[in-house]
């Protein structure tokens, strides 16, 4: 599981930091995470391949969160793109880039597809045989949400020796992966925890953009590898972080160490701050594994 960070500051963008936007690589497919302006200068700045990018989360329609999307949207077209593109968001997302797609007398290539969120419940809006992706319904002040991706099916690893000592033919391997038991000519089963290693760990990464503390997410992020949380004040500014619906770097530990994740990424750093290093000294007065986030910072997990 590999993490990306193309932009990690709050509000503005400006000549030396990037406005929200990460990639999620995870079972060989690779998620578009928020897309402030900017994005996709950095994803060329990082020779990220475009057409791997196939869905879009966005947490909601504050600019320095999605105002990099139409851009985006644009360039596949003008790259030829032919592969469908899923873009998911808060009600509303759908409006605001095919009014400025048709205004501009722009159109697309391939299929745009919008999946539209208004659940104030944590819902499944992406699942196939390999990742699932859930909402995680956050506090601020428009409609917001978080995301959760975890993997599923794991595949149990194969014992070659094991295998290779009953003959068992490699027309069969997949079947062995998937969990199955082998039968023997002479009609013997063979138990598949005889043929197999247990599989990996299924991983799991929490994206909570901006949001108030709020511990009612707590349940839905639960034990994941990662949690990246926002935390755009320092404890100085605590008043400044309700007033704004934002949270401070020991409010993202807190969470953290409540939902028992094993290593948290901070970020959405206001810009007042001229040392980003003060966030992991308060967040450490709580939660050990903290780690920054900063533009074109890579993690792999």
């Amino acid at each position: 599981m590999k993490l990306t960070i193309l932009g990690c500051y709050a509000a503005t963008p400006r000549t030396i930091t990037n406005p929200t936007s990460q990639l999620l690589e995870i079972k060989n497919q690779m998620f578009l995470i928020d897309c402030g302006e900017g994005t996709q200068v950095q994803l060329r700045k990082h020779k990220i391949k475009f057409d791997r990018i196939n869905r879009i989360f966005i947490s909601h329609l504050h600019g320095d969160h999605f105002y990099g999307l139409v851009g985006l949207i644009s360039t596949f077209m003008l790259l030829n793109r032919v592969n469908d593109l899923h873009v998911y968001g808060p009600k509303g997302i759908k409006e605001i880039i095919l009014l400025q797609l048709r205004a501009s007398g722009s159109f697309t290539g391939y299929n745009l597809y919008f999946h539209e969120l208004e659940s104030k419940e944590s819902e499944v809006v992406f699942e196939d045989d390999n990742v699932i992706v859930k909402t995680i319904p956050l506090k601020h002040r428009v409609y917001t949400n978080g995301y959760l991706f975890k993997e599923k099916n794991t595949q149990r690893k194969l014992d070659i020796v094991a295998i290779e000592e009953l003959n068992i033919d490699k027309c069969y391997y997949q079947k062995i992966k998937s969990g199955g038991n082998i039968t023997l000519d002479d009609g013997t089963i063979i138990a598949n925890e005889e043929l197999t290693f247990p599989p990996n760990p299924e991983k799991s990464y929490a994206f909570c953009s901006d949001t108030l503390y709020n511990e009612s997410i707590i349940p839905i992020i639960e034990n994941s590898d990662v949690l990246y949380h926002e935390s755009t004040f320092l404890e100085t500014e605590a008043n400044l972080a309700e007033k704004t619906m934002h949270s401070t770097a020991i409010q993202a530990a807190t969470i953290a160490k409540k939902a028992n994740v094993k290593n948290l990424v901070m970020g959405h750093y206001s810009t007042r701050y001229g040392n980003i290093e003060l966030f992991k000294e308060e967040a450490q007065t709580v939660f050990d594994n903290v780690l920054l986030a900063d533009d074109g910072k890579e993690f792999e997990f």
